[in-house]
């Protein structure tokens, strides 16, 4: 997966974190047993992700140039093998800490 070059592909990159994660949902809603051990970082890395969209549609987002990682990455870290997009949180959380790819061709 590449990093986004504009800060439109970056919006649909986080865009489509939040999808993945009403898929995540959607999946381990039915699994009592998972659902008890999924549900409560799904719903946190929901909240920061749409918070982080609106922030951008609505202008207030700002990157953090070598800042620390976004606060999901701890989600990331502990529970990685049970995301299936870990890939694509791992490639916003690089795009806000440094930055858009617009030197790459």
């Amino acid at each position: 997966m590449k990093n986004p070059k504009t800060l439109d592909e970056y919006i649909d990159l986080v865009h489509q974190a939040v999808y993945e994660v009403d898929e995540l949902r959607a999946i381990v809603e039915d699994d009592e047993e998972r659902k008890t051990m999924i549900l409560p970082w799904v719903d946190a890395m929901d909240k920061e992700l749409r918070q982080m969209f609106d922030d951008m549609t609505s202008g207030r987002y700002q990157f953090d140039p070598n800042g620390p990682d976004l606060p999901y990455m701890a989600i990331v870290k502990r529970f990685g093998p049970s995301i299936p997009f870990k890939l694509l949180l791992n490639v916003i959380n690089h795009t806000h800490r440094f930055g858009l790819d617009i030197d790459s061709k």
